[in-house]
């Protein structure tokens, strides 16, 4: 088993970062809500306190009891959680007399281990409206900055059998210019946790756990064409050789030729895979269907009820795959609950319910960047690895208001010259993601000496880290041209093409 960091989840927007940056190092970490109780064992190193939207002077703040934690491992509180250690070891905490927000320079940084290499002036990020306003008499003040007394502090060695320390900036984000060195010092040299956490390492330890799991039973699982459900394939896969049975439906709302594509790339893969048509059966539904959460019930209603037919016609299958992320996972643990919900989820719930089927996820514990490392490990192509991500609901909610058939391949046709004309010009893998939208707009053109009343498309790229939040892609001004130029020329029915220039938030990434 490899070494572990537990990260603590007090609400902060930053947790997710923390965790990625702990992975960098090549460290295995979870992320735990501060509400749940912890559950010790010989893998875990250390604790990481993580930021939090809370005041500790909130009656309603979570207040888990830290020297608790620190009797057990060596700790590191951040921002929130540096405040709470201070509260509770009898120090005072208040509010600032200006909140301290964006970046700051750490002075009389200290010869310490936690800042070993890292000297005075270095450039950290500061988020905070409360201050440490008198320090806790068995700690000591480890660097400042201009604002703060105390920026970092440690606790004495009659505190905690452990190193304790606490830092009120997040080193976690980029602006924080040390902020990876500083997280290695602590996860690496004070706790001693080993970096062996690998794609190769999870690859192996992941095929020997699903050997241990499935045995010689049969798993079924839905592809999509995209990453994550490739990869987990593929791993599942090397695990039980062809008990794994494939199927992948096309409901009519792929990308252009992408059915055949993706079928062909699986067959390189060696992926018992069954390939679906059931676009008409989609169209059908869809007739008539304009409002975007009514339109993603009946997509994914349809998968489910498409793949449940399939999987029937097989026999003695004890499992489903899927390819869950750990983004996934953290989000229905929330310190908070799930988030409000803004749309269903592209990815389709509720199979193992209906199929009372045992859970197969070989990914829940990576990210979305992790995911391409182990594909790559595996030896994956690059048409499944580098591929944008698209939406389980598929054109279906890239086609603003109704869909058909007819609607579906002129969009088909606009997305392809797009991908393209990306792909050619190198900024393919610049961009996050990137789809052409089709309008329930017409407008007036003229082609050749004829007037035209034709559908307006709309182009979308954004460039992100993981979909969280995004910004609208700078793509060349010629570049866009010679894109519009070739739709209006090529996709009978598109006449006007725009480009979209808002990130999210406000906006989403999808316009439905």
């Amino acid at each position: 088993m490899n070494d572990k960091i537990l990260i603590l989840d007090f609400g902060s927007q930053f947790t997710q970062l923390i965790a990625r940056r702990v992975r960098e190092l090549n460290v295995y970490c979870e992320i735990q809500p501060c509400t749940k109780p912890i559950v010790y064992d010989e893998t875990m190193k250390g604790i990481i306190l993580s930021g939090s939207p809370f005041s500790v002077n909130d009656p309603k703040a979570p207040t888990p009891d830290i020297a608790a934690m620190a009797a057990k491992l060596p700790l590191l509180a951040v921002c929130y959680g540096a405040q709470l250690l201070a509260k509770q070891s009898g120090g005072e905490v208040g509010k600032s007399s200006h909140r301290e927000y964006g970046r700051a320079h750490l002075q009389d940084v200290a010869h310490d281990p936690l800042f070993a290499t890292i000297t005075s002036g270095t450039q950290v990020w500061m988020s905070h409206s409360d201050t440490i306003k008198d320090l806790p008499y068995d700690f000591k003040v480890i660097a400042r900055s201009e604002s703060i007394p105390v920026a970092a502090f440690k606790a004495s060695e009659g505190y905690a059998p452990n190193p304790v320390y606490a830092i009120q900036f997040h080193p976690e984000v980029t602006h924080t210019t040390d902020g990876s060195q500083l997280l290695k010092n602590f996860i690496v040299d004070i706790c001693g946790a080993q970096q062996d956490w690998t794609p190769a390492a999870f690859i192996h330890e992941t095929v020997e756990r699903i050997k241990l799991q499935a045995g010689t039973q049969k798993v079924v699982m839905a592809l999509s064409g995209g990453v994550d459900s490739t990869v987990a394939a593929t791993l599942i896969h090397r695990a039980i050789g062809d008990n794994l049975y494939c199927i992948f439906v096309d409901n009519g709302l792929l990308r252009k030729g992408e059915f055949e594509q993706v079928l062909e790339g699986y067959k390189h893969l060696g992926l018992n895979t069954k390939g679906v048509d059931a676009r008409h059966r989609f169209y059908d539904a869809l007739k008539d269907v304009s409002d975007p959460e009514a339109k993603r019930k009946i997509i994914g209603k349809g998968f489910i009820d498409v793949f449940n037919e399939e999987a029937q016609q097989l026999t003695d299958v004890h499992f489903l795959g899927q390819g869950t992320i750990y983004p996934d996972v953290i989000e229905s643990m929330s310190v908070h609950g799930p988030s409000a919900t803004i749309k269903s989820h592209h990815n389709v719930g509720g199979l193992p319910e209906i199929m009372k089927l045992s859970l197969i996820e070989p990914l829940r514990a990576l990210f979305k960047d992790e995911v391409r490392k182990v594909g790559r490990e595996l030896g994956i192509d690059e048409i499944f690895i580098g591929r944008h991500p698209f939406p389980g609901p598929g054109l279906g909610i890239r086609i603003l208001g109704a869909v058909s058939e007819e609607k579906v391949t002129m969009l088909q046709e606009a997305d392809a010259i797009y991908i393209q004309h990306l792909r050619d010009s190198g900024m393919y893998k610049e961009v996050w993601q990137a789809g052409a939208i089709l309008l329930p707009v017409q407008s007036v053109g003229v082609m050749g000496d004829e007037r035209t009343y034709e559908f307006t498309c709309a182009l979308r790229a954004v460039t992100s880290v993981d979909g969280m939040t995004a910004d609208w892609a700078h793509l060349p001004y010629d570049l866009l041209a010679r894109i519009s130029n070739d739709i209006i020329n090529r996709v009978k029915g598109i006449n006007r093409v725009v480009y979209d220039i808002s990130s999210k938030p406000p906006a989403t990434i999808e316009w439905e």
